[in-house]
């Protein structure tokens, strides 16, 4: 059994004070309240990052073994991330089929690797970024059909351009409980807002790499904004967007905008070599390829630079990805019942401890 004593947490957007929240057998079985007490600890559900495409100094792509995914695991659970999608960018069919044999594997013995997501290679080339052209393709029905066959469930997300592929295909995805992000795109707004009509929940990282807003164009950020139920993850670094862009979409879209890093590692394997510049990672062409954010610092941004209130940070960092993802035990939520994956931070928003399944983890 673990206790956390004298600690602050929100149940929606209201402060609950506990005098203590038991653990016991992974699951959180008591939560006794008080009218207020001065609290050590602000108590916040695990992290939920489902774009992630290295850590702890492996590029899961470029080294596609079980020991990276074991030292993403590890790295990611000390800065809190108790649930993560590892990303793979556009890529030969070699390279894909290692990378899911690996993870499909690895799944067995996973804490808190959630499965991949497929960032391409079914992409509009005018919207590539660092993603490498020879690789993208339209898809077929039968590629998909054998792509999902070999993962065998581990492939959770994919980011697609719905403009570029076949309905069909989009609509396989849809019925084999794929979460299909619609990114790296030129979608204008009739597209974009056809395609979350049709099924896609979501879209990844909202304004980059896609048919941008213009007063005559609207595109994709203009459909997502006007939609109501599709979402959206949001790179929250200064980098990736500027912080007033930040702070204008969540005003239009609160409550469906989430955070990921899409963080990388220094890599200088071809053909994804990123080279650290200051808080992001670049190609050695100077082109932007990744991120070098935690999700702490993501929702220490949020609250610090964009005007966003904790309890919506907390929510854009664990139970808005928790509930797209799916799954009882990364709900992102603090309640009786629920799964014991939390983080004690400071008044600061500084992390503390980890708690994963209801047992302590080290934070060094």
């Amino acid at each position: 059994m673990l206790n956390i004593s004298n600690a602050k947490y929100y149940r929606d957007d209201t402060i609950n004070y506990a005098k203590r929240i038991a653990i016991e057998d992974g699951k959180i079985t008591s939560i006794e309240n008080a009218e207020s007490i001065n609290p050590e600890y602000l108590v916040v559900p695990g992290f939920i990052d489902l774009q992630i495409y290295g850590a702890g100094g492996r590029l899961f792509s470029a080294e596609p073994t079980i020991e990276s995914l074991t030292i993403m695991e590890d790295d990611l659970l000390r800065k809190g991330t108790t649930g993560f999608l590892a990303c793979m960018a556009t890529n030969s069919p070699e390279v894909f089929k290692e990378c899911i044999n690996t993870a499909k594997s690895f799944a067995k013995q996973a804490r808190n690797f959630l499965g991949l997501h497929l960032e391409g290679p079914y992409l509009n080339r005018k919207r590539l970024g660092a993603h490498i052209p020879e690789f993208v393709r339209m898809a077929s029905l039968d590629e998909i059909k054998e792509l999902l066959d070999r993962g065998d469930g581990v492939i959770k997300m994919m980011t697609i351009a719905p403009e570029c592929q076949d309905e069909k295909v989009i609509q396989y995805l849809l019925d084999h409980k794929v979460l299909v992000s619609l990114g790296h795109s030129d979608a204008s707004f009739i597209e974009a807002t056809m395609a979350y009509d049709n099924g896609i929940k979501t879209t990844t990282h909202l304004f980059n790499a896609m048919s941008p807003v213009h007063h005559r164009k609207p595109g994709i950020p203009t459909a997502f904004f006007n939609h109501q139920k599709a979402m959206a993850s949001i790179i929250v670094d200064g980098e990736h967007l500027d912080y007033e862009v930040v702070k204008i979409a969540y005003k239009l879209s609160k409550g469906r905008l989430f955070l990921i890093t899409d963080a990388v590692t220094p890599c200088n394997i071809p053909p994804y070599q990123h080279i650290q510049k200051d808080n992001k990672f670049v190609m050695p062409d100077g082109t932007l390829s990744g991120s070098s954010l935690t999700m702490l610092k993501a929702l220490q941004n949020c609250v610090n630079h964009c005007n966003i209130e904790v309890p919506e940070a907390i929510k854009m960092s664990s139970l808005y990805p928790g509930k797209l993802i799916g799954g009882e035990e990364y709900s992102g939520s603090i309640e009786v019942g629920s799964e014991a994956n939390l983080l004690l931070l400071n008044q600061n928003l500084e992390l503390q401890q980890v708690i994963f399944k209801g047992e302590s983890i080290s934070t060094k």
